[in-house]
């Protein structure tokens, strides 16, 4: 049973293509309810990697990439149907790839790289989380008016953690770079 949480992790990955297929079609409450579950088996994989003592290498890396091809995927997508701002999009996108660049440059550097999500990190992508999730039911259930201030909060939650989580990153690898430069 070691297998079951990155099992459950390619699923999600499985999933984005599907929601994102959902959407275009205009299908938001069947995308409701694929992300809603793929939301939950992130949740799921964790709790059993840890349970069934099945935490792994290939799991460390896969569930964060995991995340980020689903949440990065899905504000794409619904940033350019116009459904989230471009700005955010533009913000998810740049921490992204600052985060995958920094882990790069760090590996190059330094030789070694460990997965570590920081707390703010986890915090990002429950937000963002969060604000696909209000913007994919304000559309499925026609709930529009009724969530744009959960939405809008969503949103600048979403700008808020996104910044604090890439500065985070820099800062933490800068210092790992630094200090692997003063040992040799």
């Amino acid at each position: 049973m070691s297998w079951l949480p990155n099992i459950i992790t390619v699923a999600r990955l499985f999933a984005v293509p599907v929601i994102i297929g959902l959407i275009l079609f205009e299908e938001y409450t069947a995308a409701f309810w694929v992300f809603a579950i793929a939301g939950l088996s992130d949740a799921l994989d964790g709790y059993l990697a840890v349970k069934l003592k099945a935490v792994t290498e290939l799991g460390a890396y896969l569930d964060p990439i995991a995340d980020k091809i689903l949440v990065v995927g899905l504000c794409l997508t619904l940033g350019f149907l116009g459904q989230i701002p471009g700005w955010v999009v533009s913000f998810v996108v740049l921490r992204d790839v600052l985060i995958v660049s920094g882990a790069f440059l760090v590996l190059m550097v330094t030789g070694s790289l460990k997965m570590e999500p920081l707390t703010v990190s986890k915090l990002n992508t429950l937000a963002q989380i969060v604000m696909v999730g209000l913007v994919l039911a304000a559309q499925g259930f026609s709930l529009d008016g009724q969530l744009d201030l959960a939405c809008d909060i969503a949103i600048y939650t979403v700008a808020a953690t996104t910044f604090a989580s890439g500065a985070a990153y820099v800062y933490l690898w800068s210092r790992r770079v630094v200090m692997m430069q003063r040992r040799a």
